[in-house]
């Protein structure tokens, strides 16, 4: 069960994006997962006339390492470890700090 799911809050811990809070947009594997408006770089594409595109520099969200953000507890306004909570075949996340469940 991953801790860190599409659609969470997070808060990046380490990184020149330190501090910025965003909403994961998407898991790229098992470690990363790509955040709007945080690691975003300048990519310098080429002009493809068969697919319409123009080129130039364009800004594109690149990928980030789980481990370097952290779950956004709303309750509290602060960054927050996750844990898990085992209720017979029910697995739900909850915020450790607190101990109440998080809404996806």
């Amino acid at each position: 069960m991953n801790k860190i799911r599409k659609g969470d809050q997070v808060i990046v811990l380490t990184g020149r994006d330190k501090g910025k809070r965003g909403t994961v947009a998407q898991r790229v594997d098992d470690e990363r997962i790509v955040v709007e408006g945080v690691n975003v770089v300048k990519k310098h594409v080429k002009p493809n006339p068969m697919k319409g595109t123009t080129g130039g520099v364009v800004d594109k969200t690149m990928p980030i390492h789980q481990s370097n953000v952290a779950i956004y507890n709303a309750a509290t306004g602060k960054a927050d470890r996750v844990g898990i909570k085992v209720d017979g075949d029910k697995k739900t996340r909850v915020f450790k700090s607190s101990g109440a469940e998080i809404k996806a």
